[in-house]
């Protein structure tokens, strides 16, 4: 049995390989699980003392100090609390509603926000205002911050981001109420699908303007040992629009699913019937389960470490490796 459950860790648990992710990134599913990891809401709960332990233990294995009892299970848990707080750029602490693994929990709110039904402009307004500004908050916080980004930049960046989503939102609104043709019933039916292409559409803005300082400045790329071959605008313009595809993504389940389930239960069961006072209770949870079912899939369709071909970035930087790739962190 020994032997079994050795193999089996093993296989969950392989060698430690420092800074690199645990999961093969070749594949979907290998990303999918690393970002499992990377969105781990309980790393929320992880206290100053256990960073610095992890960080240490780290540090420990880099520079060949580390215990000879350390675990790779161990090694690999303190990467992954390294990495969910740890800003791979800049070295210093996420704040905690901006992290990966408060995107759930502290976005929550705002979806159910927005799928609340019979919204009035003032409200509508409200929650895209208050959902863009988490976003901002989170697409900047999450950047490649290889390169520094002035504070009017990124103002700029925030009132157009959100100027953007509450302009899209109220004028596809507006449309839906002057619309007589759908009806009364037609016209609540999709007002709730109405955040879905507002909040897609203002995501692209949003992630496009937190983030076009890259664009000005470029950002840094590597060669597989790390080397800094020098600053790339065409990585830059690769990076935004793999990101911002998994921003257009991430809020179909979100947003669409809820709606639907809701519809479903409301018509076809007696349930909230018989427990009127659980409707609101009832949204929470599905907003919540769609959510943490949409945000790994959406930030797994690319590697957060790309590589693209030498042959498609600056002259300077081929020149500067013989490389066939070279490496340049996306950001999530």
């Amino acid at each position: 049995m020994s032997g079994v459950a050795t193999a089996k860790a093993s296989l969950e648990y392989p060698p430690f390989q420092l800074n690199k992710p645990r999961f093969g990134q070749g594949t979907f599913l290998g990303r999918y699980r690393h970002f499992l990891d990377i969105i781990d809401p309980r790393t929320l709960l992880t206290t100053k003392e256990q960073l610095e332990d992890a960080i240490k233990l780290l540090e420990d294995f880099k520079a060949g100090r580390a215990r000879s009892d350390v675990t790779d299970k161990e090694l690999w848990h303190a990467q992954k609390i390294k990495q969910a707080i740890i800003h791979p750029d800049t070295g210093k602490k996420i704040f905690m509603p901006f992290r990966m693994s408060g995107y759930v929990p502290f976005g929550t709110p705002t979806v159910v926000g927005l799928l609340l039904p019979n919204q009035t402009l003032a409200t509508t307004v409200f929650w895209q205002w208050l959902n863009q500004s988490h976003n901002a908050c989170v697409n900047f916080a999450n950047r490649n911050a290889t390169k520094e980004t002035p504070t009017r930049r990124f103002v700029f960046g925030y009132i157009g981001a959100v100027s953007s989503a509450c302009s899209i939102a109220v004028g596809l609104n507006v449309f839906i109420n002057k619309s007589s043709s759908l009806g009364p019933t037609g016209q609540i039916f999709v007002k709730r699908f109405v955040p879905f292409p507002a909040v897609a559409l203002a995501n692209i803005c949003n992630v496009t303007l937190m983030r076009y300082n890259e664009l000005w400045e470029g950002i840094e790329v590597m060669d597989s040992e790390g080397n800094v071959l020098g600053t790339s605008m065409i990585a830059a313009k690769s990076a935004l629009i793999e990101t911002a595809m998994t921003r257009v993504v991430l809020p179909a389940p979100v947003l669409l699913l809820p709606p639907i389930i809701m519809t479903f239960i409301e018509n076809r069961t007696k349930f909230l019937k018989r427990f009127p006072r659980m409707h609101f209770p009832l949204q929470v949870l599905v907003c919540t389960a769609s959510f943490g079912f949409a945000l790994p899939l959406a930030i797994s369709m690319f590697p957060q470490m790309a590589e693209m071909k030498r042959s498609r970035v600056e002259p300077e930087i081929q020149a500067a490796t013989s490389e066939d790739t070279v490496l340049y962190n996306k950001g999530l």
